[in-house]
């Protein structure tokens, strides 16, 4: 399996609402649910609303467009990074997952995912 490092440093943060949010920047992810509205945006593109900010993430994207048929393959890669210890923070989208490893932990979690198969471009 492939995964593509994507430039930049991330940020995943919390917002009370989505209108600070800017919904042309090249790379954001919003949840919301009843209990709160989550943001996963480029650093430097963080809403001026946020109200909680947890910085300093890396990010891969897993290559391709995934089939909603297969079966494990983000299970396989947190499986690999839990047992080096290395905390992920995932998310999807309907064509793939995206993983975000810290800044400090991402140079070992590419590693220990070489050593296990994974091609990282």
């Amino acid at each position: 399996m492939e995964l593509q490092e994507i430039e930049g440093s991330f940020c995943v943060c919390k917002v009370e609402n989505t209108e600070q949010i800017d919904f042309s920047q090249a790379f954001l992810f919003i949840a919301k649910t009843p209990d709160e509205i989550s943001v996963v945006c480029k650093s430097g593109d963080v809403p001026s609303n946020a109200i909680a900010i947890e910085d300093g993430w890396k990010a891969l994207r897993i290559s391709g467009i995934l089939d909603f048929g297969l079966i494990g393959i983000l299970a396989k890669i947190s499986n690999l990074l839990a047992d080096a210890r290395i905390s992920i923070f995932a998310i999807s989208t309907y064509n793939t997952d995206y993983i975000l490893l810290k800044a400090e932990n991402f140079d070992n979690g590419l590693q220990v995912l070489i050593n296990n198969g994974y091609i990282v471009r």
